[in-house]
């Protein structure tokens, strides 16, 4: 075997060591393993499965004594506790991303130069399939990952009579000109969906139900777009695009999901609500739910939403 396949498959802390022109300290992080749902095929959904993080971070060498002083060292917790954000945020499908993240989230540390992640999969097979990356502060705009925070936008929900109501432009005229980004959410249709005998099957089919009768009400409105991922939320409500929440992507990637079944659109929009920190929840045509967020109720016969 050539030195350069055996580092190609060596630690982290190996490969660190080779590829560095820079006198440096090293952290490291050996054979943390977790167990996580992860991947972007249908049978790793719903699953857990054990992942194994092998993480080196460089530090530049320090200046006078230390004293023993945890202060002045960057502590292993954080890259622990840098897993476990980015575990807890969002389900992810895809290594590339997760260890992209954790990278970013260890670089934000002041003392932390350049930084080796190795993720693996470990039960996709009697193997290891994994990613490893290498990120370093020179390389990273890390005043772009200051995090930005999102506006609190104003969840409205519309029932199938509002959907089809003659004032519904006006109503969205004058949820536009309020005081905070304007996300609006269905329910289903009144069709029958189709109709499975099994729970995540029908659950699928029941949310994709709900994004059949978003596409019919932004076929309503030109101004409103369909949008099925945090990320399209978060530019959209940035940059003044009204949204039309398509639930599929946040529901079954979220890490604490709803209890509320897709087919109690109310229950379920709240829940939306909270996890998005709305400013506040307007039912068009709805009853109020259980909620931590304000909620107001508009009538369907009035024209004006006070």
């Amino acid at each position: 075997m050539t030195d350069d396949i055996r580092l190609a498959f060596a630690h982290p802390s190996e490969r660190a060591e080779a590829s560095s022109t820079t006198p440096c300290d090293r952290i490291s992080l050996r054979d943390y393993v977790v167990e996580v749902e992860i991947g972007a095929f249908q049978q790793e959904r719903g699953k857990l499965q054990r992942v194994r993080f092998n993480v080196v971070v460089e530090v530049l060498p320090m200046t006078g004594p230390i004293d023993d002083d945890v202060d002045r060292i960057l502590s292993y917790d954080k890259v622990t506790e840098a897993i476990g954000i980015e575990l807890e945020a969002e389900r992810l499908n895809l290594l590339e991303t997760l260890a992209a993240r954790v990278a970013e989230r260890i670089l934000l540390e002041p003392q932390a130069e350049r930084v080796f992640v190795r993720i693996e999969k470990l039960d996709r097979g009697p193997f290891a399939l994994g990613v490893e990356i290498v990120r370093s502060r020179d390389g990273m705009d890390l005043a772009g990952q200051d995090h930005v925070e999102a506006p609190h936008p104003r969840v409205a929900y519309l029932s199938n009579a509002a959907i089809a109501a003659p004032a519904l432009p006006g109503w969205i005229d004058q949820l536009v000109a309020m005081d905070a980004p304007l996300i609006i959410c269905v329910g289903a249709a009144a069709v029958v969906a189709p109709q499975a005998g099994h729970a995540l099957a029908q659950r699928r089919i029941d949310l994709l139900a709900i994004e059949q009768n978003a596409w019919t009400l932004a076929a309503r409105d030109p101004r409103c777009m369909v949008v099925g991922t945090r990320t399209e939320l978060d530019w959209a409500m940035k940059n003044g695009q009204i949204c039309i929440w398509a639930p599929s992507k946040i529901v079954l990637d979220a890490v604490d999901g709803p209890s509320a079944s897709p087919r109690d659109a109310v229950a379920l929009v709240a829940w939306f609500a909270a996890e998005i920190e709305a400013k506040e929840l307007l039912l068009i045509d709805a009853a109020a739910p259980v909620t931590d967020v304000p909620v107001r109720i508009h009538d369907l016969a009035a024209t004006q939403i006070a």
